[in-house]
């Protein structure tokens, strides 16, 4: 967590150092890194260096970035009665420009962006000596991406955003504000700079750096973009390469997609790497999963540790899976305590439940009731019974998915629902796809309703899809329920008041 650290720090910051070697590199916490002017730029075997030292800038994401991003769809909840009232707040659209994640969020994000100038900058330094000047250029694709994943994130906050153009913080104090259409028509052009430098494989063929991004996630994230700009032609041109690609497929087994097993996993496109080396001492490089967790639970797993319980499924997506008859995406995306299966019968179109809804996992894990939400997120859960021996953090080992196949299904089948064209896979396969691995019945066809629909079922939980899509299509009606109100006012956060006193361009904004 980063809450007392001000953007002064960046604007004094250098940038990243060049050490020993690679796997050093990734264990070393960024901050530490600064390249000098003794770098040596003719050892062309130094060139990954600072490629790598951006890999552990990305990985490294801050606990509270995510939960921010995410929390204000319907179908999530913040967890109540903590000590983080603002965050609560936030769900419920009332916006403290004070409160220490709103700054939080924007520091990391832009810090991260300038480390990212840093590494094409020395990426560049090392090229003019590279024997393999198109290696040189694939790095700095792979910045680019990392680069453009922040500022995207960053624009469907905020909306108006500025965008660096160097390693030099200072230029924000005069930069322009950027509307949220030209931060996305930006993100476009950068990744058409990037797509055609980048490999055209699935990440875990990777060789040099295991995971790392390659010429469909930068797809992926030009899709995401188009979205944002209802240019569904240009989401359906760039989701139909990926699909066309033969790289990647739905994995058969949805429950531990996104457990220890999905490492890696065919499905995925982009996700933050950890690992604890398979050691129960010693360096482990985690994710704090402890925000999602229970506040008590009886694990399988006897000494295994329970959470803060501030991420939780909402009642009204949990009903809308059991309206469609849900299971396996409805057992792996939501955790039940006994308190909140009572909360479910008190509807009586909902008095009687399946009854594999139970308290307890198929994974052997009990989750007793606790004061500050009622459910947990089973995509956020890692199975006690999957901690390496001698680990007890909950969740620890699990890798943290940003971008999946079934997302990229799912753009496509929106964006031929709503006008695009294709002639890689039509809307209702795609959907199809989707709904098999669920365990649905096949549609015999599709309106762009019944797609968000499936894009609600499929994603809940995930990087604040269900809200932004709800925004772009003004279907905001959606997100008021439990006693919220939404009005269209709400739709971006206010800037961060310790960002607003230090940078002019957000002032009187």
């Amino acid at each position: 967590m980063k809450v007392n650290i001000s953007i002064r720090l960046i604007l004094l910051a250098v940038p990243l150092l060049v050490l020993s070697a690679c796997h050093d590199l990734l264990d070393e916490p960024a901050e530490n890194r600064a390249f000098t002017e003794q770098t040596d730029y003719t050892i062309s075997d130094n060139m990954i260096l600072p490629l790598i030292g951006m890999y552990a800038d990305f990985y490294d994401h801050e606990w509270e970035n995510f939960p921010l991003l995410s929390v204000r769809g319907d179908d999530v909840n913040a967890g109540g009665l903590g000590d983080q009232q603002d965050y609560a707040n936030t769900d419920n659209f009332s916006y403290n420009k004070d409160y220490w994640m709103y700054n939080s969020l924007w520091q990391n994000y832009y810090g991260d962006i300038f480390n990212a100038h840093s590494a094409m900058d020395q990426i560049g330094k090392y090229k003019e000596y590279a024997t393999n000047k198109a290696l040189a250029d694939q790095y700095i694709a792979e910045v680019k991406v990392m680069r453009s994943f922040y500022l995207f994130h960053l624009a469907r906050v905020w909306g108006e955003i500025l965008i660096p153009e160097s390693f030099d913080p200072s230029a924000l104090l005069v930069a322009d504000l950027k509307n949220k259409d030209e931060v996305m028509n930006h993100i476009v052009a950068q990744m058409g700079e990037a797509i055609p430098d980048l490999p055209s494989m699935h990440p875990n063929e990777r060789t040099d750096i295991k995971g790392g991004i390659t010429k469909y996630t930068a797809l992926a994230i030009q899709a995401l973009a188009n979205l944002e700009l209802k240019n569904y032609q240009g989401v359906a041109d760039a989701t139909s390469q990926i699909i066309s690609s033969g790289e990647y497929a739905l994995e058969p087994d949805y429950y531990n997609l996104f457990k220890i097993p999905g490492k890696l996993n065919r499905e995925n496109l982009l996700e933050f790497q950890y690992s604890d080396f398979g050691s129960g001492t010693g360096t482990n490089k985690a994710y704090l999963y402890a925000f999602f967790g229970p506040q008590g639970w009886t694990p399988k797993v006897t000494g295994a540790g329970d959470g803060w319980g501030f991420y939780e499924p909402s009642l009204k997506y949990i009903k809308f899976m059991l309206g469609r008859g849900e299971t396996v995406r409805l057992e792996t995306s939501v955790i039940f305590t006994n308190r909140g299966i009572a909360k479910i019968k008190e509807d009586p179109n909902y008095a009687t439940l399946p009854a594999w809804i139970t308290n307890t996992t198929r994974s052997g894990d009990r989750f007793n009731d606790y004061a500050r939400a009622m459910f947990a997120s089973g995509k956020h859960y890692l199975p006690s019974d999957q901690l390496t021996p001698g680990r007890t953090d909950y969740g620890t080992n699990k890798n943290f998915t940003c971008i999946r196949y079934a997302e990229i299904l799912l753009m496509h089948a929106e964006a031929l629902s709503r006008g695009a064209t294709s002639s890689s896979l039509s809307a209702v396969a795609a959907v199809n796809l989707v709904r098999q691995r669920a365990g649905l019945s096949q549609l015999a066809s599709v309106t762009a309703d019944a797609v968000m629909d499936e894009k609600y079922a499929e994603l809940a939980m995930e990087w604040g899809t269900r809200y932004f899509d709800m925004v772009r299509l003004g279907n905001t009606g959606a997100l008021s329920y439990d006693g919220r109100t939404f009005s269209v006012d709400k739709t971006f956060l206010p800037y961060p008041q310790n960002q607003v006193d230090l940078l002019p361009p957000l002032q009187g904004k």
